[in-house]
């Protein structure tokens, strides 16, 4: 996942008190950040180091992220005015750090490049609230009383969340993956009316490319088979739902990704994370179109020696 060194030793000492946007906007210190699971697990791809605010920071919405917080904006979205506040994305004017991270990167590495947006709901859900939130009052609030504005705001994050990822193609990435981080805090009938023509036109929007297209979430096992009608390639499974049943709900053709849980890597003995790794291995059944990961990010307090287990492990599972 995107935060795949973030218990590291390495990391935290490569990047001490920098605050993250810094440490995006230098592509020498997001590179190296990038490259230091690859380097020291040998997996098989590598995660692009940067953060689904970043788009819209660049444009001036007033978005910092806070240690120990998360994202925080500065004047919330309230009013069909602030769209004037999102304008197009111009990712080599915007983003030209991000850009050259993924091309010193694309130079450096021997595995693919995976690159990434926010989805339009959960970075609304920033823009809206002012900051992380477990009820999303002031997102359900403009859902459900100004759906049109509602609207016209995931659209315009759409647009810049497609010339950011088309942008890290262009520049070397060779898949790319939509983090909808909170979609889970909504029911499947209220994500499919009011999120997913969002989410499909930025999947269709990178069609011509050629690349993976990767949906992911957390607690979304509802929304798998919706992510999959609209264009995902790969659907990220966390881990409240087997592989098996994520496989039955997108039908064939559609890789799935997961589901190790984050939590049992991160407190468990080590023989408690060997079975449930090799549960999620026997799950899967040895079928073609399995990106084994966990369930979503790599807790902070995990033990990286734990990490280098697993992927040993799998290697070795073949």
């Amino acid at each position: 996942m995107r935060q795949a060194g973030r218990s590291l030793p390495e990391y935290k000492a490569l990047k001490g008190t920098v605050n993250i946007l810094d440490a995006i906007k230098t592509p020498e210190l997001a590179a190296e950040i990038s490259l230091q699971p690859v380097r020291r697990y040998g997996v098989d791809a590598a995660i692009l180091y940067s953060d689904i605010v970043v788009p819209v920071h660049a444009l001036g919405f007033g978005v910092d992220i806070q240690a120990g917080i998360g994202p925080v904006v500065e004047r919330p979205f309230r009013t069909a005015a602030d769209l004037d506040r999102l304008r197009p994305l111009e990712p080599e004017a915007d983003v030209p750090y991000v850009l050259e991270t993924v091309r010193l990167l694309v130079k450096e590495l021997d595995v693919p490049l995976i690159g990434f947006a926010g989805a339009p709901f959960t970075v609304a859900s920033y823009l809206l609230e002012g900051r992380p939130s477990r009820d999303y009052v002031e997102t359900r609030r403009m859902m459900w009383r100004e759906p049109e504005l509602f609207a016209s705001l995931l659209d315009r994050l759409a647009d810049i969340a497609l010339a950011s990822l088309r942008s890290q193609v262009e520049a070397g990435a060779s898949a790319v993956q939509l983090f909808d981080s909170w979609a889970g805090a909504l029911d499947a009938p209220e994500y499919e009316r009011a999120v997913l023509p969002s989410v499909r036109k930025i999947f269709g929007g990178l069609a011509d490319l050629g690349v993976p297209r990767i949906a992911s979430g957390v607690g979304t096992a509802d929304l798998l088979a919706m992510w999959a009608g609209a264009g995902a390639d790969v659907v990220s499974v966390d881990s409240t739902i087997t592989l098996d049943e994520a496989r039955r709900r997108v039908g064939p053709g559609v890789g799935v990704q997961g589901n190790l849980d984050p939590w049992a890597v991160a407190l468990a003995p080590w023989d408690v994370v060997e079975t449930k790794t090799r549960e999620v291995l026997d799950s899967n059944w040895g079928r073609p179109g399995h990106v084994f990961n966990l369930g979503h990010g790599v807790r902070p307090e995990t033990d990286p020696d734990t990490l280098q287990r697993i992927v040993d492990l799998v290697h070795a599972h073949g």
